[in-house]
């Protein structure tokens, strides 16, 4: 019997017990700040907070993985539970499509109906959402999180913490920087520097993050 601990009670963390229970895991615990007033998230209890992970109270476990959306945040409870000696692991939904060839790293989340094909390289803690693609020798670094349907063609390289919007589009060798919002339906065809958001056909910074 293997039990998987997801911290953080919200959709996406469903959308991650789902594919957990598909990709093998037997059962699935939450731990949410908003516990004890949240006390389940759909099918599942929340039988915790943080503090209470941290100190593996609530649940009996094998694994944990963070089920929050926002990267900066998935990325600072990862370390966290790294430096506490919690194991981290990675949910792949059995329809999803890894080359065995790609590299994914620990903490990442990819559901059903993505591909990640040869030589792509996923870091720590990312997400590579429902329907995505990450083309032949990608480099997506910590904290990458790509949306529903969003593409990156071959050689994309993405920067630790950057979001490319759901359905935005990638061409073949762009770079994108770290902590960079790309927007929903973008097309992005050049590169993009550091700490901005890009919005548009084709994709133009519009601020500063």
């Amino acid at each position: 019997m293997r039990r998987l601990a997801i911290l953080g009670a919200s959709g996406h963390g469903k959308v991650v017990a789902d594919a957990a229970l598909c990709a093998g895991w037997d059962e699935v615990c939450f731990f949410d700040d908003a516990w004890p007033e949240l006390e389940r998230n759909d099918e599942w209890p929340v039988v915790g907070d943080f503090a209470r992970l941290m100190r593996r109270e609530g649940a009996e476990f094998d694994a944990v993985v963070v089920g929050i959306g926002r990267n900066d945040v998935r990325l600072a409870k990862m370390a966290a539970l790294k430096g506490a000696g919690i194991p981290l692991t990675s949910v792949i939904h059995p329809s999803a499509v890894v080359s065995r060839y790609a590299s994914v790293g620990e903490g990442c989340v990819i559901f059903g109906g993505a591909i990640v094909n040869v030589r792509a390289d996923l870091r720590d803690g990312c997400i590579i959402n429902t329907g995505a693609t990450v083309d032949h020798d990608c480099r997506l670094a910590e904290g990458v999180h790509v949306s529903p349907g969003a593409n990156l063609a071959g050689n994309v390289t993405v920067g630790k913490g950057s979001w490319v919007g759901i359905g935005a589009c990638v061409r073949q060798g762009v770079t994108i920087g770290r902590n960079v919002m790309v927007g929903a339906g973008a097309a992005v065809v050049s590169d993009i520097p550091n700490d901005v958001t890009a919005v548009g056909v084709p994709a133009k910074v519009v601020e500063r993050n």
